[in-house]
């Protein structure tokens, strides 16, 4: 297969899920390609005591009971909402759960205003209407259907983005296992009518800083089992997080470029600073607009790499970094330019005099940024 811009889970760890699924010998549910303990096994990791002949890399970071609690609902019948702050690794999980689950984790439907039934029901192909008529030929089916006629996995992102109308379509799709297609007319057997086939689920996604934009009714909750994915604060798992995300960004793009520890140090010592001024700010006007998520720390460093190999000397400086941070960071002018500026002053400029090491030089790569922006 050519080079692709970014490659699903399953075509990316495709050779580990093979040798994965040849080693299964534990029960499945289902048609699943692989045991509820390899899943969990393919997403958190090996350990040495699993006795493995090969590593298995961990892929997601989090409490692993988030995760037996998501596998542990996609085996019953109820669906799964993954639900959290933006950045949390939601979507990650819900691709990786599909992949290990059924190899096939494209079968997506992004929740907007603008999302309709059609999409997680069926359209129809209009030039075959015209000429044949409305058949199952001429049908176009969703991502959900196919889920449902495949036996996968579905999955529906930011759920809550959609309007209510959008969402109640799920609830029969949960309850019943099937959808109807009044436009067929039914010759006495079940034409039409799309049943599941065992192994389907869904798993949705939720941000919770939504709440109030589309709520769930109560049918629709009580057909999800949800797992709340809380960010992460843990120093330790950020960084192994930001470094596994890095090295995948410098393989990809081929770079040959380091990440000098201090500077990650750095990156994730700020990103904690910012953190605790938001929870003590007393009003949203002094809080960044941004969620300060682990994602938006790598988006900030994935910047600076991509800077200092295209436009600096092929090295990440702490100059770069603290730019980097400034331009990512700054959506709201000058509110948050404000903000970033009373942190470098009160927080950064002290630092940098105790300290030392890299947090000059990225005092001044932040202060030149703000007056660029300015």
């Amino acid at each position: 297969m050519s080079e692709l811009l970014r490659a699903p889970a399953e075509i990316k760890y495709a050779e580990e899920l093979d040798w994965l699924e040849s080693i299964d010998d534990n029960p499945k549910p289902f048609s699943w390609r692989l045991s509820p303990k390899m899943v969990r096994l393919f997403i958190l990791g090996s350990e040495r005591a699993d006795g493995l002949d090969r590593e298995v890399s961990q892929k997601w970071f989090g409490d692993r009971s988030f995760v037996e609690r998501s596998i542990v609902t996609l085996a019953s019948d109820r669906g799964l909402l993954l639900i959290g702050d933006p950045g949390t690794g939601k979507s990650w999980l819900a691709e990786l759960l599909s992949a290990a689950i059924c190899r096939n984790s494209t079968l997506v439907v992004q929740g907007t205003a603008g999302t309709t039934e059609d999409h997680i029901k069926y359209s129809w192909n209009v030039s075959m209407v015209i000429a044949k008529g409305q058949s199952r030929e001429s049908m176009i089916p969703s991502p959900i259907m196919t889920a449902m006629e495949t036996g996968a996995i579905g999955r529906f992102e930011e759920l809550t983005r959609s309007t209510s109308d959008v969402q109640d379509a799920l609830i029969s799709i949960l309850s019943e296992k099937y959808v109807s297609v009044p436009e067929l007319e039914s010759g006495g057997g079940d034409d039409n009518i799309v049943f599941a086939k065992p192994g389907f689920s869904i798993i949705a996604t939720a941000n919770s800083r939504d709440r109030g934009v589309n709520d769930l009714s109560s049918a629709l909750k009580r057909r999800f089992n949800f797992v709340r994915i809380p960010v992460v604060t843990n120093k330790k798992s950020e960084a192994e997080i930001v470094r596994f995300r890095t090295e995948e960004l410098l393989r990809r793009h081929a770079i040959d470029l380091d990440v000098p520890p201090t500077l990650l140090d750095v990156l994730l010592q700020s990103f904690a600073d910012l953190r605790a001024s938001a929870a003590a700010a007393g009003s949203d006007d002094e809080k960044l607009e941004s969620a300060l998520s682990t994602a938006e720390q790598i988006g900030v460093l994935e910047d600076a790499v991509l800077h200092g190999n295209f436009f600096g000397e092929r090295a990440l400086t702490a100059r770069t970094l603290a730019s980097s941070l400034v331009g990512s960071l700054t959506r709201r002018e000058p509110e948050d330019l404000a903000i970033l500026n009373k942190y470098l002053h009160g927080v950064v400029e002290p630092r940098s005099k105790e300290e030392g090491g890299a947090w000059p030089e990225f005092l001044e790569g932040g202060r030149d940024a703000i007056a660029t922006l300015s």
